[in-house]
């Protein structure tokens, strides 16, 4: 379906047009560029809320700076459609996040616009700093670096260490744009949130403000000794108002806001000033996430991805199915959590800002005193949880396996050398989809199992998944002191009657699924239905595969292992996550340490990073979609085959 532009947004090819209009123009682009996003989301999905909140800031960013030359750092970058639109994308924008097409974020590889590839929360600010280092350490004293960084992301560890760092810094030329929106994904929480929302609902503080604006715009006709004077006023000033220092100012950050980050006219006015004022500084514009769109405005977690709509109605399309579907994985841990929890009153819940992608708001709705969203903070989440695990709690901290990596010191250090059963549930592992490379979950099977004291293990189905959970949380289990790492995928399972009585399961040992005489496929978590789907076509070939469901990447099933090994000299392994170091490196060196000789393919992730696309069209150009294992088999079996001969 063909997206047509409005007249004005229909002649920008780049933001050097759009500096070409008139300011009294802008109010029309805004409102062209948020109903291009509208129209192009509701036909092809993605990130929908967090674009059409920054419309009016997009635009006054790249009208007042001359991007590229000054460089646009953008948080994570779910809200950098418009920019995207504006830098030479617009006609390509219907590819976003499709196979071969668009990013659904900013990369440096795909625009000389895109200063800095992002996907993952908190690292604007350090980004923009570093770049003005740079800048400066190669003479360049002009150009200009801007971070913009929603209220949720700067709740994380690393937002605050740049601007700690930033502050130190005061010959750079630094701005940070606070889009303030009270949102992340979920709505935000904890004291940066309340501090936040103080400064926006001062009446007293946003009655004043606009007359120290207006004296710190003049700022330039002074000299420096008046300027140093006016800076005191302006901090005494938002000291006493708001009956607290100010949080930025004590960081040696200016601060100036909070503003409308809608009123176009007065952002132009308001960047075009701060250009002029040297040294790092913040500007906290207050938006609303899904502006324009009012059920957007109205449900802003909703319709953060709603997926393709009717733009009209509202209405979310959705498949509908003539029988009982698969839950999704997340959904199944949810429900079981809870399960668990009215069970166990040791049993809590942990999530950084993630609780319906994880479904831990299902035990926030049942048991509120027992979950706990601790914000944009992966590190804290999990040091926090063996805080509490050292209280003897059973501790499910459940974590975005892209986002673990994030809080690999702290597994390390502050759950495993110290023996606490925390059990990590990593959601979204293996390939995440459209998201793409920032997202994808493809490394948590190589960095969990090389740590001692942990156990790591993947369910094939939601039975597998609910069982694992249970296992986990036994006190037999946490007496072993080993944290307990399990990680599923996005989407759907296999099981539309999934709702099975839990059952314990033996650490370390796996189940065979069929037997055959010809090669051992070995697989680890959902993937293996992929075998079990190769298996039926390879059957009407005459082939015969076996296959084997370790369920355990460490401490691996040993038994079963060596049953493989002394019966077949073909063996194929396949994972949805990096072959280099994951499970089909652990059954090599089992191979190796035992003296086994065997044909071995090894299928998964390769070394390289793959793109965005749907799972299954990147299981397929990875080679381990049911097609691409069937065809490993043929392999093996044809130089079999060919030796024998």
């Amino acid at each position: 379906m063909l997206i047509t532009p409005g007249k004005l947004l229909a002649q920008l090819d780049s933001p050097a047009e759009l500096r070409k209009l008139d300011k009294t123009q802008l109010q029309q682009v805004c409102t062209e560029l948020r109903q291009f996003i509208i129209d192009d989301v509701s036909v092809y999905g993605g990130h929908f809320g967090a674009s059409l909140g920054v419309v009016e800031l997009t635009v006054a960013l790249h009208y007042v700076f001359n991007t590229p030359d000054d460089q646009l750092v953008w948080d994570v970058g779910h809200q950098a459609y418009g920019h995207k639109i504006l830098t030479g994308r617009r006609d390509n924008f219907p590819t976003n996040r499709q196979y071969g097409g668009l990013s659904g974020f900013p990369k440096r590889k795909e625009s000389e616009y895109d200063t800095f590839g992002v996907g993952h929360s908190s690292t604007s600010i350090s980004a923009a700093l570093g770049m003005a280092v740079g800048s400066r350490h190669n003479g360049d004293f002009n150009q200009q670096h801007i971070a913009v960084i929603g209220d949720g992301a700067l709740t994380a560890g690393l937002a605050f260490e740049a601007m700690n760092h930033a502050g130190s810094l005061q010959d750079t030329n630094l701005l940070i744009v606070l889009n303030d929106n009270c949102m992340s994904i979920d709505p935000n929480v904890g004291a940066l949130k309340d501090y936040l929302t103080d400064i926006t609902t001062s009446h007293t503080y946003n009655r004043v403000k606009d007359e120290v604006w207006n004296l710190l715009g003049k700022m330039s006709m002074f000299g420096k000794t008046a300027q140093e004077i006016v800076s005191k006023i302006e901090t005494g000033l938002k000291a006493t108002l708001l009956h607290q220092s100010n949080l930025f100012e004590s960081l040696n950050l200016r601060y100036f806001g909070p503003v409308d980050g809608h009123d176009i006219d007065h952002l132009v006015e308001i960047f075009n000033d701060l250009k002029d004022i040297p040294g790092p500084k913040i500007l906290h514009a207050v938006t609303v996430k899904g502006k324009g769109y009012p059920l957007a405005e109205k449900d802003q977690t909703k319709w953060h991805a709603p997926g393709k709509f009717d733009k009209v109605t509202g209405v979310i399309f959705k498949k509908v199915y003539d029988t009982p579907q698969p839950p999704k994985y997340q959904d199944v841990f949810g429900h079981t959590l809870v399960e668990l929890a009215q069970q166990n009153p040791k049993v809590v819940g942990v999530t950084p800002a993630m609780p319906s992608g994880s479904s831990m708001n299902m035990l926030m709705k049942a048991l509120p005193e027992r979950a706990f969203d601790v914000g944009i903070a992966e590190q804290h989440a999990v040091t926090f949880s063996a805080g509490m695990a050292t209280q003897g709690l059973t501790v499910f901290c459940n974590i975005y396996s892209t986002f673990m990596q994030r809080a690999y010191d702290q597994v390390i250090h502050d759950v495993c050398i110290q023996e606490l059963p925390v059990i990590f549930c990593l959601d979204r592992a293996g390939f995440a989809g459209a998201d793409g490379p920032t997202h994808h979950g493809a490394y948590d099977l190589a960095f969990m199992r090389c740590i001692p004291n942990m156990i790591v293990a993947a369910p094939m189905n939601e039975q597998e998944l609910r069982n694992l959970m249970y296992t986990a949380s036994l006190d037999e289990t946490k007496a072993l002191g080993r944290a307990f790492t399990i990680r599923y995928p996005r989407g759907e399972g296999v099981m539309p009657n999934w709702r099975t009585p839990l059952e314990k399961i033996e650490i370390g040992k796996g189940r065979k699924i069929q037997d055959g005489d010809d090669v051992a496929i070995l697989t680890i978590g959902h993937i293996g239905n992929y075998a079990v789907e190769a298996c039926r076509l390879l059957e009407k070939e005459g082939l015969s595969p076996a296959h084997y469901d370790l369920r355990f990447v460490k401490p691996l099933d040993v038994d079963l292992l060596h049953e493989v090994f002394q019966k077949f000299d073909k063996i194929i392994t396949v994972e949805d996550g990096c072959v280099m170091g994951g499970f089909g490196s652990a059954v090599a060196e089992f191979m190796l340490d035992h003296d086994y000789t065997a044909r071995l393919r090894r299928l998964g992730i390769p070394d390289r990073v793959v793109e965005h696309g749907e799972q299954i069209e990147l299981h397929r150009e990875c080679g381990f979609d049911p097609a691409g294992i069937a065809e490993a088999v043929r392999e093996l079996s044809l130089i079999s085959l060919v030796r024998t001969a």
